[in-house]
């Protein structure tokens, strides 16, 4: 499944400005980013619950905050991008 995640993180002190960065690393982890917060994670639900725990260990749930948008396994139709920086196919071939 498709899961659109974006965050907004108090980053007023240094320690918003680690949270920024954690919850940033642990998008990376599962998915790809596809504006400077926001994230498509193309998981399974056993993942999206690990993520979901390991985000919100990390966020201030006063200061900072997550969205989580479940676009399902038919997500290719509900997502168009326009402009630049196009996102590369989360299902397609990766060469290393």
């Amino acid at each position: 499944m498709m899961v659109l995640i974006t965050y907004d993180v108090n980053t007023e002190t240094d320690a918003g400005k680690k949270r920024l960065r954690q919850v940033a690393k642990q998008c990376l982890n599962f998915g790809q980013r596809v504006q400077h917060s926001v994230f498509e994670c193309l998981i399974d639900p056993v993942q999206f619950a690990e993520l979901r725990l390991r985000l919100e260990n990390i966020i201030d749930p006063e200061r900072d905050s997550l969205r989580y948008y479940n676009l399902g396994n038919n997500w290719k139709s509900r997502i168009e991008h326009v402009g630049a920086k196009p996102s590369y196919d989360l299902e397609g071939v990766m060469l290393v």
